[in-house]
């Protein structure tokens, strides 16, 4: 198993609407099924409550690190934290970047979550297998958001 995933899609929209549909929180809510409590500042936790049916009682809670306008968007989070008993905060994160660069026709986003070598062991191979088929999901989801 890797320490990260690695997804690439290309989208038929310029880069300031990919921007915004991954920086705007309500945008960023809309496709990634969260309703988020507040707009994403470096440094700051954002949380919401997952709209994705069968999980609305989880919170979900990352740290913006960085927002590099139309080039580089990223958080910090606990993968596959979706048990409200267990208090996640002890573990290390893992660390999620939105990458954009230009393409003819549109842009080219890649999503990178690194840092899964850290989680502890028990719960590893999970989170690493269900972020890996989420990030599946969260790309065809943004992809339908800027064609919209």
């Amino acid at each position: 198993m890797s320490d990260r995933i690695e997804k690439t899609i290309e989208l038929k929209a310029p880069i300031a609407r990919v921007w915004r549909a991954l920086t705007d929180h309500r945008e960023f809510g809309g496709w990634f099924r969260v309703k988020l409590e507040s707009p994403f500042v470096v440094g700051q936790v954002v949380r919401g409550r997952i709209t994705h049916p069968g999980y609305e009682h989880i919170t979900w809670q990352a740290t913006v690190t960085t927002m590099e306008p139309e080039r580089l968007f990223a958080f910090t989070w606990h993968p596959y934290a979706i048990d409200p008993k267990v208090d996640y905060a002890p573990e290390p994160p893992t660390l999620v970047e939105f990458q954009l660069a230009p393409i003819a026709g549109g842009t080219r986003l890649t999503v990178t979550e690194s840092g899964f070598d850290k989680i502890p062991a028990g719960r590893r191979a999970e989170a690493f297998r269900m972020n890996d088929r989420g990030w599946t999901e969260q790309m065809k989801n943004v992809a339908r958001h800027v064609a919209a």
